[in-house]
């Protein structure tokens, strides 16, 4: 962890100074535009308040949804600010421009420990272009740069990569700097016996990790539709499963590389379509029927996985075990969440890579109990790749 964090700053650097941070306030919204979950508000705070009493004026910045094209009321940020407001225990003035004059007007009209929230970057067209002249207007916003938006730190947009071209010191805050440890250390110095639990629908888009993790773990448990993949290419009958007939080979490959360190699930749980949770059943894993689909891993491979869990001393968790949304297919994935927080209260560090992951330990009340809960599906998994993330690598160093 050699980037420069808040924890870096001197007196002088933040007191009085207008601090531009970038946080990720993308949460859902109600129909009547009230924030749906505010787990990721509540993440930001920390940081807000850290700068808050040494002084900064703070100056929010964040995206929300995906607004084609420029400014969309649906996707406006305006309900995010009240919300904060309540967890600061602060007022939160709400500026309703990007960039620009008003917009820096309002930055400058704050006063020591005030905050203020930009509205969404995402109604400049070129904030996910990384266009050089939004980065330089964000710049005018602050004195200071800091990053606390690791779900957003995989992207090389304005605010997370741009602005810090032009604006110095530009420092992680304290949740990219938690992300960053929890998921470094994991990665660089893991307590052992450190084993990786990927999931999901699609062997293509966890390709990448497998292959990182590989020389570094003492064993890969695979879940999830995924795992279809793998039955292909051992020869066995995968039914109306989802298999990606391409990387049929890929698999084979993986397969033989990995030797005893890859473990796929013993039985599935399968039924005619998820609809149909009514007819669901385990079968052995060379015994799925041609016209029923594996959704879920079966009871047998979620108990072995859970004992595999319970020896280890690392535990990094991405992707669902099945169809988790809808019961009774959702059973592998709360066996693998429920392990996964006894192995936290014997002492094992539990990472949860955010995404769907994140909200299955969500939903089932464990969250809480889990060591580290991503905040950034997509920038955990590419951190877990060993990419470089461009939000990250544009900050000071130590």
């Amino acid at each position: 962890m050699n980037t420069r964090t808040i924890r870096d700053l001197s007196p002088a650097e933040v007191q009085g100074k207008r601090a531009l941070v970038r946080v990720d306030f993308n949460v859902p919204l109600t129909e009547d535009g009230q924030v749906g979950d505010d787990t990721r508000i509540r993440a930001a705070v920390p940081t807000i308040q850290a700068l808050r009493k040494a002084g900064a004026r703070v100056v929010l910045c964040s995206h929300l949804g995906r607004p084609k094209g420029g400014p969309d009321p649906k996707y406006t940020l305006a309900p995010v600010a009240p919300r904060l407001a309540e967890l600061l225990g602060a007022s939160v003035t709400f500026v309703p421009h990007v960039v620009g004059a008003d917009a820096e007007a309002a930055t400058r009209a704050l006063t020591d420990g005030q905050v203020c929230l930009l509205e969404n970057s995402r109604f400049e067209k070129g904030e996910e272009k990384n266009d050089p002249a939004l980065a330089e207007a964000y710049a005018k916003l602050g004195d200071l740069y800091v990053n606390d938006a690791f779900g957003a730190a995989h992207r090389a947009h304005a605010t997370t990569e741009g602005v810090a071209r032009h604006l110095r010191p530009a420092v992680a805050g304290l949740l990219m700097e938690k992300e960053l440890d929890y998921l470094g250390s994991a990665l660089e110095k893991p307590k052992r016996p450190f084993i990786a639990i990927l999931g999901g629908s699609k062997i293509s888009g966890k390709i990448d990790v497998i292959e990182a993790l590989l020389p570094k773990v003492d064993g890969i448990l695979i879940g999830g539709a995924m795992a279809c993949t793998f039955y292909k290419a051992m020869g066995f009958e995968t039914g109306k499963s989802l298999v990606e007939a391409d990387r049929v080979e890929m698999a084979a490959d993986l397969m033989e590389r990995a030797g005893f360190r890859l473990t796929l699930p013993h039985d599935a749980t399968v039924a005619p379509a998820i609809a149909e949770g009514a007819k669901a059943h385990a079968v052995k894993r060379d015994a799925i029927p041609a016209d029923e689909a594996m959704l879920d891993i079966g009871p047998d491979s979620a108990t072995s996985y859970a004992r595999a869990i319970a020896s280890a001393k690392t535990i990094v968790w991405n992707g669902p075990m099945g169809v988790f949304e809808t019961q009774p297919f959702d059973a592998g994935t709360a066996a693998v969440a429920k392990a996964m927080a006894e192995a936290t209260a014997k002492g094992a560090t539990t990472i949860i890579g955010g995404g769907d992951s994140a909200a299955a330990v969500e939903e089932a009340g464990l969250a809480a109990r889990m060591s580290h809960v991503s905040t950034g599906g997509g920038a955990s998994l590419e951190f877990l790749e060993g990419k470089v993330l461009p939000g990250v690598a544009a900050l000071d160093r130590k």
